[in-house]
């Protein structure tokens, strides 16, 4: 205290001083210590006013506590009584076990009285919900599954609500409705099974479609509802959630699958066109299926659904999954061609993926590509060495077998002109493309390999000006495949037979343009349009009217101005069906007015040669 009065004084000291500094300042001093005076008493009052505060507050405070332990008091004495009680009515509690299970029982039969209708019907709904699913009223019989199943979760929550534990009525309720989920299991497979044939059921019969897409939507809302009320109250019933949307796509998914591997009709060892084949059924199965899928399907599908993407990705998929099981196999170098001009050209084409009716759902530009990089690398690789293997053993043969003619004691053959003549130029032509035509484009593919051997093999600066040869070979091959088609004896039977030969020109046309392409875009240039000569012929081939064909055949000439009647004839004398008058009338037609190439032309027909006879015999 006495530390206290010291600072006190000391401060009021330097207060004093600081008002009394001047002599005139003590005419205030009066005034100063009324001023200081009022500040004490207020500054007292305020003292005693929270002094007296803080009393009254320990004076409650108190109060509460005497009246807090009398409470505490009456409790014990309360809870004593209690015990004493409970104590003694333990054996009155355990006489009481019987009215609660009596009371359970009620509850149970109470609900079992609030569905007593249905559970006498059980077996009738049963036979009736058969019936009706054989007979392919899927609507009619899932509503009555439905009620069924109703009927069986609701007295199974209504147990496991009273008595969780009591395994014994639960498993009567359950085996009582056994037949329910046997129902929900046959019906299931009814609606898998018309999964598993939308595409040919949209189109006979929508609506039967529509009926399995509303059946799984209703049962999508009752996985949805009875997972809610699991999180409330923690009971399931048996068989839930179906997910027969998840089923569902993952049906479409395998059907799509086994429907691209089925195919395969042929193989090697049956056909040696096994692939051209597959790969040609595969593209109209596919496009077809996709046009269905984006014209029909998705109108009995709810938008959300977004069925058409959800079927392209599996198609994309399935598709890419098959390619890459066909480049695992052992390919031979054609069968490798025909592989990668499907995958890397007739996939992104307008034959299909390219389709105009696919537009625009379908953006080739952002698919995926079928086979990696990597693949169509090894693909290539694979493709280069096959050939060099097989030319070297065609050519040694080739060689062996001319030496054999020499050396014989025979004179060798000799053609029309008298000149002799060995097998070897013919061997040699048939290795580089001479018989591209009945062997399906096999041996076209082959026609250019001493052109990929060379330019592979050496550096682009060592071949004398490589655009030229590459441009030069492309047009020697175009020309020796279709001397073979024009030199063939044979002619169509009929108008399926040209269809399929004029379709299979086409296809070998993709791929010679594939091949030329690779070739070419290593220096950087485009290919010109020679093969687009196999398809113009094959256009007329393909012709379906012959009243058509002199209208098809000026506009061939008019393309190719260096064609002569002789290949007319022949190319006539390869379809089959056109009569002596028209090929008499069209080839004298054409003779008439010549037309006039371009300046910029590059003969293609020129150096073709056909039999002088063709056009006699087509006369006669």
């Amino acid at each position: 205290m006495k530390e206290t009065d010291r600072e006190a004084v000391a401060t009021a000291v330097q207060r004093v001083a600081g008002m009394l500094q001047r002599p005139d300042q003590l005419e205030k001093v009066e005034q100063y210590r009324r001023r200081e005076a009022r500040k004490k008493a207020s500054v007292e009052a305020r003292l005693k006013a929270a002094i007296q505060s803080q009393l009254d507050g320990v004076r409650t405070g108190l109060s509460q506590l005497h009246t807090a332990l009398s409470d505490v008091q009456d409790i014990q004495r309360s809870l004593a009584d209690v015990s004493k009680d409970w104590r003694q009515s333990i054996n009155t509690i355990e006489s009481l076990r019987d009215v609660k299970d009596a009371v359970v029982r009620h509850s149970q039969l109470a609900a079992a009285v609030e569905n007593l209708k249905n559970i006498f019907s059980v077996p009738e709904i049963v036979r009736e919900t058969q019936d009706l699913i054989e007979q392919g009223e899927l609507l009619q019989a899932h509503r009555k599954l439905m009620d069924l199943e109703c009927s069986r979760d609701g007295l199974m929550y209504e147990q496991y609500r009273m008595d969780s534990g009591n395994a014994r009525d639960m498993t009567l309720i359950h085996s009582y409705f056994g037949s329910t989920q046997g129902l929900s299991d046959e019906l299931a497979k009814q609606l898998w099974v018309v999964l598993q044939r939308s595409l040919v059921t949209v189109r006979r019969d929508p609506t039967l479609l529509v009926s399995v897409v509303r059946i799984i939507e209703r049962e999508e809302k009752i996985d949805r509802r009875i997972l809610d009320r699991k999180k409330q109250t923690g009971f399931i019933p048996p068989g839930r959630p179906k997910n027969w949307k998840e089923k569902m796509f993952a049906i479409l998914e395998r059907t799509v699958t086994t429907r691209i591997e089925g195919t395969q009709a042929d193989t090697r060892e049956s056909d040696r066109m096994w692939l051209v084949r597959h790969l040609e059924i595969i593209r109209k199965c596919v496009l077809d299926d996709l046009i269905v899928t984006r014209n029909l399907m998705v109108q009995c599908f709810p938008p959300r659904y977004q069925i058409f993407r959800s079927l392209l990705n599996v198609y994309h998929q399935a598709l890419s999954t098959r390619m890459q099981e066909l480049a695992s196999e052992d390919l031979e170098a054609n069968e490798i061609v025909s592989l990668l001009t499907w995958v890397l050209n007739t996939y992104t084409s307008a034959e299909m993926m390219g389709n105009a009716e696919l537009a625009p759902e379908v953006d080739v530009g952002v698919l995926e590509p079928l086979l990696s990089p990597n693949v169509v690398s090894e693909l290539l690789d694979t493709y280069m060495s096959t050939l060099t293997s097989n030319i070297i053993a065609w050519l040694r043969k080739a060689l062996e077998t001319d030496k054999k003619d020499w050396v014989k004691e025979t004179e060798p053959e000799a053609d029309q002109d008298g000149y002799y003549q060995t097998t070897l130029p013919a061997i040699v032509f048939q290795v580089q493309g001479g018989g591209a035509a009945v062997q399906g484009g096999a041996s076209a593919e082959a026609a250019a390999p001493a052109l990929l051997r060379a330019v592979h093999d050496r550096p682009h600066q060592q071949l004398p000006d490589p655009q030229r040869m590459i441009a030069e070979a492309h047009r020697r091959v175009v020309q020796e495949y279709l001397r073979a088609v024009l030199q063939k004896r044979i002619s169509f039977r009929s108008a399926e037979e040209r269809k399929e030969g004029a379709e299979r020109m086409g296809r070998e046309a993709e791929q010679l343009r594939f091949l030329f392409c690779k070739l070419a875009s290593g220096f950087g240039e485009e290919m010109d349009g020679h093969c687009d000569t196999i398809v113009a012929v094959a256009e007329v081939i393909k012709l379906t009217d012959p009243s058509l064909l002199y209208l098809e055949v000026s506009t061939l000439v008019s393309k190719y101005p260096d064609i002569r009647d002789d290949h007319i004839g022949a190319l006539l004398a390869v379809r089959g069906d056109a009569s002596r008058d028209m090929k008499q009338t069209i080839i004298e037609t054409l003779e008439q007015g010549p037309a006039q190439a371009s300046p910029d032309y590059v003969p293609i027909f020129r150096d073709i040669a056909v039999p002088s006879l063709n056009v006699a015999k087509l006369l006669k």
